[in-house]
């Protein structure tokens, strides 16, 4: 990607290269040593805490589906006429094809959540190489320690949504640049490429693909344009696959009126966050009351949540805000229309935060917009050495510091107990420390769970459903009250792959499973053996999630299965009354 590019003084230089006196003569390392050291240096932050992530408690029902899905798709099931799923197809044909070649087990789907972690670093780096290596490693890492603790090495599709987009948008800045009118164009057509596949992974990063592509193309040479834009249309029809697989009804109901109108209400919390307390019931459970020391003052969690919630939103507006005058100021610069595109692509996500304010969905923002935010301070940086010529030297050799130090020192002090405290919690967990894990497994078939006593449970009642699981049975597995949907132990269908999922609702939202007329009480009449967690049943947000759906479901347990065992203090099972041992 080493091309020419004009920088805001207008003259040519290539991506990386950094404001600063001149080099001596004689250098230690050669450019593609430097490079290849700087790439070094963030697989390296990734790869530190791998082991303790991998043997990290996941989110039970969004790490089961995404182990569960595409394993239903390799069985010919189809995504929103077979079983629930409110996101693109995207990632579900990727991992489909990953798992048909490695296995649908717990460390491949973590190895590629790995893979997309890789990508958001990987993306932030390369949009950031123009102002040179260490600015660039540098956002690198913070995107890295934003994204990577609250999302940990989950396969979720937004982790790669967001790897692609910023990939895209890292070439599509090459593509723009480049002198060499046929590399353009080659170039152009792969970061139309990325951005189609970011938005087959979640739909709703249309907005975001949409105005970085648009700031891309913005003045580019015609063939660039329709190079760019022609990719991005062409990879994003891919979706109609799906619409024609499922039937648009199914589809269209499935991906787009769902998540958008049933799911809200159910799922929102308060904008802005809480200061005095949190409002996500999955970040209350998990403040945990014995964290890693940390020798630094911690803010209470709900503290940080709220600083950091404006903090994302202030650096949105510093993107694009800075992106703007600076283009207007250089309209040929191609660093300020990486400052503007980087800061559109962060607000195009933002709905992620507004509608959920958690650490989870503030850190899919956040990392864009705090992670990116070093480039904009850079700009205003040069700006400012361009006015006060006599400073250039100091400000060339440690500006830098200041452009990054500005974020990374106010997530260490602001919010550590999501970012750095959290990074180094899974660090002490790769050596063995702090460990708090504890295994589930069947048959070489792994999930970890951070309680325990759910852990226990879940160990001692796998001979039981060993015994009355037969191949072909379709397993339901559910919360112990039918009428409270608020989430699910999917992990389980990954233990019994020789069983279908009994319900279209393997994901159980509320609003959705539990409304009436779903099709939750037709899959229990067909159901032959049913789980029961109570792992959730004090589940409290400020939502309707709590809210009592259709009590149907509960009926026809009670008439048709009959209780097999209970294993104390969560889970319940019961199979069909008509098929039950004398």
């Amino acid at each position: 990607m080493a091309t020419t590019r004009a920088d805001s003084a207008g003259v040519a230089r290539s991506p990386g290269t950094e404001d600063a006196p001149e080099a001596p003569a004689r250098r230690r390392l050669r450019p593609r040593t430097r490079d290849v050291i700087a790439l070094g240096i963030i697989a390296l932050a990734l790869l530190i805490p791998l082991r303790g992530l991998l043997r990290n408690p996941g989110p039970p029902m969004e790490e089961g589906f995404m182990l569960t899905f595409p394993e239903r798709l390799l069985r010919g099931e189809i995504p929103n006429r077979d079983f629930l799923h409110l996101y693109g197809p995207g990632s579900l044909w990727v991992l489909a094809g990953v798992y048909k070649v490695l296995g649908a087990k717990l460390e491949v789907e973590r190895l590629f959540g790995l893979l997309q972690q890789a990508g958001v670093a990987y993306g932030a780096y390369f949009i950031a190489r123009w102002w040179g290596r260490k600015v660039a490693v540098a956002c690198a890492l913070i995107a890295m320690v934003i994204m990577l603790p609250p999302a940990g090495l989950t396969a979720f599709a937004w982790t790669g949504g967001v790897a692609l987009a910023l990939l895209g948008l890292a070439v599509g800045l090459h593509a723009r640049a480049t002198p060499d009118d046929r590399r353009g164009v080659r170039l152009a057509v792969v970061s139309g490429i990325l951005f189609g596949l970011a938005f087959l992974f979640r739909l709703d990063l249309v907005v975001a693909c949409g105005l970085a592509a648009l700031t891309l193309v913005w003045g580019a040479p015609r063939r660039r344009v329709l190079a760019l834009l022609g990719a991005t249309v062409a990879t994003s029809s891919l979706v109609l696959v799906q619409f024609v697989m499922a039937g648009f009804g199914n589809a269209f109901r499935g991906m787009v009126l769902q998540p958008v109108f049933d799911l809200r209400p159910g799922r929102r919390l308060p904008v802005p966050p809480s200061w005095g307390t949190l409002d996500g019931f999955l970040q209350k459970v998990g403040d945990i009351p014995n964290p890693l020391w940390w020798p630094l003052p911690v803010p209470p969690a709900s503290n940080q949540l709220f600083l950091w919630f404006f903090a994302n939103l202030a650096a949105i507006a510093t993107l694009v805000g800075v992106g703007v005058w600076a283009l207007r100021r250089d309209p040929t610069s191609i660093r300020a229309r990486a400052v503007l595109a980087s800061g559109l692509l962060a607000l195009g996500m933002v709905s992620q935060t507004l509608q959920r304010p958690d650490s989870t969905h503030i850190a899919w923002v956040s990392c864009v917009s705090i992670g990116l935010v070093p480039i904009a301070l850079m700009e205003v940086l040069a700006a400012w050495r361009a006015r006060a010529p006599e400073r250039r030297v100091p400000m060339a050799r440690h500006g830098w510091l200041l452009a990054c130090g500005i974020p990374a020192v106010g997530l260490l002090l602001l919010v550590p107990t999501f970012t750095f405290r959290s990074y180094a919690d899974f660090t002490a967990q790769t050596f063995g420390t702090h460990r708090t894990s504890f295994l589930i497994e069947r048959d070489g078939v792994r999930f970890y769970y951070g309680d325990p006593t759910v852990a226990a449970a879940a160990n001692a009642m796998i001979p039981t459903l060993d015994r009355i699981v037969r191949p072909g049975d379709r397993l339901l597995v559910g919360p112990s009250d039918l009428r409270k949907t608020v989430t699910s132990e999917a992990w389980i269908y990954a233990l019994y792959p020789e069983a279908v999922p009994g319900t279209y609702y393997i994901e159980m939202d509320p609003g959705i499973a539990n409304a009436k007329g779903s099709r939750l009480a037709d899959d229990l009449r067909r159901a032959d053996v049913v789980v029961l967690s109570r792992i959730w049943q004090n589940w409290d947000e400020a939502n309707d999630s709590a809210k009592l759906g259709d009590p149907t479901p509960n009926r026809i347990l009670e008439r048709r299965f009959c209780p097999v065992d209970t294993f104390e203090p969560w889970f319940e099972v019961y199979q069909r009354c008509s098929r039950a041992e004398p």
